[in-house]
């Protein structure tokens, strides 16, 4: 039954630290929204109590004992789907992602003790508990591959000849991202470029797990370095990323107010500004409204922008804000962007090698 505007939030903590466990309840005892309903100490205690106490809301760690973390999510979004939220240390950020695909909603950091800290860390559990989930039974399904693209020549200084992808994403992302990569063939001929809103050092760990899945290499990007075609470049959190007149990726600096992390619209913006019609806009799922202002800039200066449709979303905020605005050429659900892009790119190659005269 779905819960009301006034309800509790009824959440379940999975940890086998009684240390770190105490530490969360206490956290969420701090906000009468919040009910602890069960502590769980192990993987095998968290499937079990998911099923009998029905929660809301199960927060949960990778390494435990009897079941792993991992394990314990894949049984019970097979079973008994509820949000989760996996809080881990970020040098396990591969795996934790890998439990992303699992069905687990979001990430975060095992959160600090300053009251920003733990403010922090309640408001994503609020926006996780939320979030609609189905029953998961297979491992994330990356859908049929689709037919090579042919390579786009390269520019010097500019990465390619054609379209340059800058792609924003948030809640939600990590799976939709993964979806994408998996269908676009090796010979994808563009540099694609992503923000995707992540806890401060789990970047790294997200793009060693999207290359698993991909065909085309993915890092995390370095100041300085020249676009390249078929590369993926992931931004770090701690910094906005951004391309230069050259071509080059760019950092901000982050400023305390600023909210989300990295910016979309700081690389939407700074794509087209370099690019112009050549850019292309994609914003997928997500809470807020970061990128519909970079989506807006980039239809302005002529460039494609494409819009994840609400079906596919798992949370249709970002891209529903963009929709609104007027920023978005297309909707499409989330098995057909890949398609989109390289249909993008099959356009600009027809075109390089027939000049209208």
């Amino acid at each position: 039954m779905p819960r009301g505007a006034g309800d509790r939030i009824r959440v379940l903590v999975a940890e086998d630290s009684p240390v770190t466990r105490a530490m969360l309840v206490s956290m969420f005892e701090s906000d009468p929204i919040f009910e602890i309903v069960a502590e769980a100490i192990d993987g095998r205690d968290a499937v079990n109590l998911a099923r009998t106490q029905r929660p809301d809301l199960v927060t949960l760690d990778l390494e435990m004992p009897v079941l792993t973390g991992i394990e314990a999510i894949e049984q019970i979004m097979s079973s008994n789907p509820v949000p989760i939220l996996v809080v881990s240390g970020y040098a396990n950020a591969q795996n934790a992602y890998a439990a992303i695909s699992r069905g687990a909603v979001d990430v975060v950091d095992k959160p600090g003790t300053s009251e920003a800290e733990i403010q922090v860390f309640l408001d994503k559990a609020k926006m996780v508990a939320s979030v609609p989930v189905i029953t998961h039974v297979n491992v994330l399904r990356l859908g049929a591959r689709i037919v090579d693209a042919p390579l786009m020549p390269a520019a010097p200084g500019s990465g390619t000849q054609g379209p340059v992808f800058a792609i924003a994403s948030s809640t939600g992302g990590p799976q939709a991202l993964a979806r994408i990569l998996g269908q676009l063939p090796p010979t994808f001929g563009s540099p694609i470029l992503i923000a995707q809103h992540i806890a401060p050092g789990f970047a790294a760990g997200m793009a060693k797990w999207l290359a698993t899945v991909s065909r085309l290499p993915v890092k995390l990007a370095e100041g300085g370095e020249a676009l390249a075609t078929g590369v993926v470049y992931m931004s770090p959190s701690e910094a906005h990323m951004t391309v230069t007149a050259a071509g080059k990726i760019a950092f901000k600096v982050l400023k305390d107010t600023d909210i989300y992390r990295p910016s979309c619209d700081a690389l939407l913006e700074s794509v087209v500004a370099t690019y112009g019609p050549r850019s292309v806009g994609i914003i997928l799922t997500g809470m807020g409204q970061d990128g519909a202002n970079g989506m807006e800039a980039i239809k302005a200066g002529g460039g494609t922008t494409i819009a994840q449709d609400e079906a596919s979303s798992v949370v249709f905020g970002m891209n529903q804000v963009a929709i609104a605005n007027g920023s978005i050429r297309k909707v499409v659900g989330l098995p057909e962007i890949a398609l989109e892009m390289v249909r993008l790119v099959e356009d600009a190659t027809a075109r390089l090698k027939n000049p209208v005269r």
